[in-house]
């Protein structure tokens, strides 16, 4: 299992309440706020969806 950092470079404000609920879902509260997670299929969607406001590195 490849795990990965998740942490957010952008705020959320002004954007779509679907791109804010997806950073929740991420579990992205605020800025510079980082997670790491297990990629899956699910989760690498997620990623794709709000690449320009999150930065993603390897474990």
């Amino acid at each position: 299992m490849k795990k990965i950092k998740i942490t957010q470079v952008k705020s959320s404000i002004g954007k779509p309440k679907r791109q804010k609920r997806t950073l929740e879902a991420l579990g992205l509260r605020k800025i510079r706020h980082s997670r790491e997670v297990v990629v899956n299929p699910q989760i690498q969607g997620m990623i794709n969806k709000v690449s320009h406001l999150i930065k993603v590195e390897e474990v």
